[in-house]
């Protein structure tokens, strides 16, 4: 039987723990990820949920921004809520940095506060039907590029997208009992492994 995946969790802050259960449900290797060193050896990264401007700032630590920004280009990374912002080229209100490694724009706080989060249930292009959504202050993609696939959509604006190795979802799939949207990134990561290992 194959080895399961190595997939490392930013857990710098947010749901990370969540996000490690849901890897494990599905079959992957979860690894917590606190310093740049650690993302050597994984087969994948989840960068989850929590405050985009307070994960910047970890992130300026021991070259750990640089360290990823190569990361993120070269090995599958799924991006959850303030992951999606990270992961973004463009972002608004208000701008900030990013690694720009997803050729999209996404407007940060849209939905409203914490008070506006909200529950839904959205048909989606994976398999099985229509997928739960937890949103909590949810950015909204506004602008997707050439190469973003559109995998799910909540009032026409998309919030599950993947392009190339990389995959973002603006609500948080690590908090609904619904593991589908982990499977779809473990498949990634399966796929991306085999594809590397000589014939």
């Amino acid at each position: 039987m194959p080895s399961a995946p190595v997939i490392g969790v930013l857990a710098l802050q947010g749901a990370y723990d969540a996000h490690a259960r849901a890897l494990a449900a599905v079959g992957a290797e979860p690894r917590l990820i606190r310093r740049p060193d650690q993302l050597t050896g994984l087969d994948g990264l989840i960068i989850p949920g929590g405050e985009s401007t307070t994960f910047l700032k970890h992130l300026e630590r021991d070259g750990f921004f640089d360290v990823l920004n190569a990361f993120v280009r070269a090995t599958p990374t799924f991006g959850t809520c303030a992951g999606v912002i990270l992961l973004a080229k463009d972002v608004e209100n208000p701008a900030q940095d990013s690694l720009a490694a997803l050729d999209i724009t996404v407007e940060r706080n849209a939905y409203g506060r914490q008070i506006d989060s909200t529950i839904l249930t959205e048909p989606s292009t994976l398999p099985g039907g229509p997928i739960e959504m937890v949103f909590i202050r949810a950015p909204r993609i506004t602008r997707t590029g050439p190469g973003v696939e559109v995998l799910a959509r909540r009032d026409q604006s998309p919030v599950l997208i993947r392009q190339n190795h990389i995959l973002a979802a603006t609500f948080h799939p690590e908090l609904s009992a619904d593991t589908r949207v982990h499977q779809f990134f473990l498949s990634m990561v399966r796929d991306m492994v085999a594809a590397s290992k000589p014939s």
